[in-house]
């Protein structure tokens, strides 16, 4: 058969859209990894803390773990969680964010929190632009359901409610999607922020002690490689006393899926460049985009297809 039957425009419904040119080409990324605990105050000005010393070491960007003002836990949600919509006194963690975001002058991708809306709480993350504006909310769309005997069972679901839309958001920093953990695993998700031409995927996460060796780096190299795009990742620190302990290894993975920067499992402020020309690069050496059988397989972005 020949090249001719190729479609790779038509492995994309809607086809790809091309990738934006970013305001930047080369910026600091920094991911804080944080210790979290019961002290809802505590964990606010602790993060702010950190921020503000990112900032300083010339992060241009800062993203912040899944659930970092709260303990993770079922029960913990509905008493931790804010009405980020109404903000001010009903969001002091966003309200914090904001404030931050403004007065430094900095990209926030602000991890996760535990969000009201009406009856429903979903796992939220919110991204602040240097002007302290909500650029975007992200509901964690995949719930953390899982079941390994003897190891690890958590049912987000029991509190949770899926968030209903894919997140991809313009910052000064490049065109950024956002997935919160398990929404990882999901590598459709990855492929349509790619498609509606993400630099950067951002997941804010907490994986455990049992999926956390096995799968995290391996989950980040995933995206990254398959996708030809920087993915970084943040989890919050270690607590062995914890209810949920979390594996840690925030880590930022490039295109061509090698681990650019990570740490361990302890509190540690990761600063790492980005250089978006290496997308250009890798792209140009393994031009899978262009290499794609759409008359074999095709990718159907559902929400774009409905607009159109």
């Amino acid at each position: 058969m020949g090249s001719s039957a190729y479609k790779p425009e038509q492995s994309r419904v809607p086809p790809s859209l091309q990738l934006p040119i970013p305001p930047v080409t080369k910026f600091k990324i920094a991911l804080c990894q944080l210790s979290v605990t019961a002290d809802k105050e505590r964990n606010i000005a602790h993060a702010r803390k950190a921020i503000e010393e990112a900032v300083e070491k010339g992060a241009q960007l800062v993203v912040l773990p899944e659930i970092w003002n709260s303990p993770y836990a079922n029960d913990s949600f509905p008493v931790y969680a804010e009405d980020i919509d109404a903000g001010g006194d009903a969001s002091p963690s966003t309200a914090m964010l904001s404030e931050v975001a403004r007065s430094l002058k900095v990209t926030i991708v602000g991890g996760s929190i535990p969000e009201r809306c009406g009856d429903k709480l979903y796992n939220a993350c919110c991204v602040f632009g240097k002007d302290g504006k909500l650029l975007a909310k992200h509901r964690k769309v995949h719930l953390f359901d899982i079941d390994i005997p003897g190891k690890i069972t958590f049912m987000e679901s029991k509190t949770l409610t899926a968030g209903e839309n894919p997140t991809i958001v313009d910052t000064d920093v490049g065109r950024i999607g956002i997935g919160i953990c398990y929404d990882i695993r999901f590598q459709e998700l990855a492929m349509l922020y790619a498609a509606r031409g993400a630099h950067l995927i951002c997941y804010p996460g907490a994986f455990n002690m049992t999926t956390g060796p096995l799968h995290w780096e391996l989950l980040q190299r995933a995206r990254a490689v398959d996708n030809q795009l920087y993915v970084a990742t943040c989890s919050p620190a270690r607590d062995a006393g914890a209810g949920y302990v979390a594996w840690g290894h925030s880590t930022l993975v490039g295109p061509f899926g090698e681990v650019l920067a990570t740490t361990e499992h302890d509190e540690a402020i990761i600063i790492a460049e980005i250089d978006y020309s290496l997308i250009e690069l890798r792209r140009t050496n393994l031009p899978l985009e262009k290499q794609r059988r759409g008359d074999l397989y095709q990718l159907v972005d559902v929400q774009r297809l409905n607009q159109q």
